[in-house]
């Protein structure tokens, strides 16, 4: 699709589409976030210990493993939207069960009933827009969806910040009695309530129309976003693409016949979202606070560099936005693990330097800072590169055929990482300490980069049809 073909699709309409479908990244990331700043909060009600305390804020991650392995296989069945809105009402359970937990089990089933919305929203969201978008901008626009991720992360840790501020801290009684700290669980509502509201605007992915046979609707969609005299040549494509297998997607299908293995370009995709969190970055979003204060920095302090992180990463998300598709998704990805892992290590430098007493890290006011800009400046990285570039990829990569599935297995993959990255940090920087924690994320960055070299071939500019497995 050139310029001229650019030119006559209906920008407005698929504009607002992306728009609803990237509510789902704000709603992955303020549920991952609004857990930032209240482990005090969950550590004084239900009497953690580290371990404890690791599986708490944790347990949302088992939630989005199975979240996105599941919706991506439904999502083949009952359509993209569909699932999507189920989401929506998982996240809206989830912020009312979390709030008013009364205890640790109760809360960590609220916490995995929302990380099932997550999940389906990590996996869902980007399909769901590169399915409706022309190839030419569907980088820029795929990208979107990690800046809401992004907005939703920062607006979890300004809620949180304000929610303490004028509490008098995350422990103090706010409204109706309750503690601050399970209002920030609550406020998840209002964005959830509004997620699933716009869902109900939007149409079904085309590409989905096509592989459950109602040709009908997807060119009426497809006219709507491309115009009628292209909308029968990409019902035409979809169909041809999805023509040497006659059979439902099923996940045997991402097994090559000839070999009896596993197809290249799923380990791909799974290597893609393993790495994205082996390097760490997870810690930084759910632990920031409790990091920064274990360094030195205040409460009130700590949820002011959150804030910042996550300013920081949204004008890092906007540059992505606007060179994807004119430098590529591989070259980004090459420069993130690069830079990652130079910053990680400078960041571990500086805690070597620190002093333990009391149990906490004490670091100079010159290693503070040094760690403090080397933290913030790999924030950056991420959210330049494998923050967006590992979801736009996941998003396009695969065949029509077996896009639900690989994205079932590779957001599986991707959530049971973090998982195990989240659910290790606390006690890992007790034991170990937090220098051979953050060496471990800077030597994963440095691996992520001959990976990317070996294993990961560009799709900027090509057409899902057009995706080789």
């Amino acid at each position: 699709m050139g310029n001229d073909a650019i030119a006559r699709v209906n920008i407005g309409f698929i504009a607002a589409i992306v728009a609803v479908a990237t509510i789902g990244g704000f709603m992955f990331g303020y549920d991952s976030g609004a857990i930032n700043g209240t482990q005090e909060g969950l550590n004084q009600a239900f009497e953690l210990s580290k371990l404890g305390t690791g599986l708490n804020v944790g347990a949302i991650l088992l939630g989005c493993a199975a979240g996105a392995y599941f919706a991506g296989r439904l999502a083949d069945r009952i359509g993209r939207r569909t699932v999507m809105m189920i989401a929506a009402v998982l996240f809206f359970a989830s912020a009312l069960g979390a709030g008013a937990a009364g205890s640790s089990a109760m809360f960590i089933i609220a916490r995995i009933v929302g990380g099932l919305g997550v999940g389906a929203a990590s996996v869902l969201s980007p399909v769901y827009i590169s399915e409706v978008t022309p190839a030419e901008i569907r980088g820029r626009l795929s990208s979107l969806q990690q800046i809401m991720i992004i907005i939703g992360l920062t607006g979890a840790f300004v809620v949180n910040y304000a929610l303490a501020h004028f509490a008098g801290g995350s422990l103090a009684e706010f409204w109706l009695g309750y503690p601050a700290w399970r209002w920030m669980f609550w406020m998840q509502v209002i964005p959830a309530t509004v997620y699933f509201l716009a869902l109900l605007l939007i149409p079904e992915s085309p590409r989905f129309l096509v592989l459950r046979g109602r040709d009908p609707q997807a060119t009426r969609v497809l006219a709507r976003l491309f115009g009628a005299s292209a909308a029968e040549r990409k019902v035409a494509e979809i169909r041809v693409s999805l023509a040497a297998d006659h059979h439902r997607p099923r996940l045997s299908d991402l097994v090559d016949r000839a070999s009896g293995r596993m197809r290249p370009i799923v380990w791909t995709g799974i290597g893609l979202a393993v790495f994205q969190q082996l390097v760490g970055i997870n810690v930084v979003f759910y632990y920031g606070a409790v990091l920064w204060q274990s360094v030195g920095f205040s409460e009130d302090d700590a949820l002011k560099i959150n804030i910042l992180s996550g300013s920081l990463s949204i004008l890092a998300c906007l540059v992505t936005v606007f060179v994807i598709d004119r430098v590529g998704r591989k070259p980004l990805l090459l420069v993130g693990s690069a830079g990652m892992a130079i910053t990680l290590a400078v960041v571990a430098a500086s805690f070597a330097t620190g002093t333990l007493g009391g149990g906490t890290l004490h670091l100079s006011d010159g290693a503070g800072l040094i760690a403090l800009i080397a933290a913030n400046a790999y924030v950056v990285l991420f959210n330049f590169s494998w923050g967006p570039v590992m979801w736009v990829m996941l998003g396009e990569m695969f065949p029509n055929q077996i896009r639900g599935s690989a994205l079932a297995v590779a957001g599986f993959a991707q959530w049971m990482a973090n998982f195990a990255i989240s659910v290790s940090f606390p006690a890992l920087a007790a034991s170990a300490g937090l220098v051979a924690t953050y060496g471990f994320y800077a030597a994963a960055a440095l691996v992520s980069f001959f990976f990317v070299q070996k294993m990961v071939h560009e799709t900027r500019g090509l057409e899902l049809e057009q995706m080789k497995g």
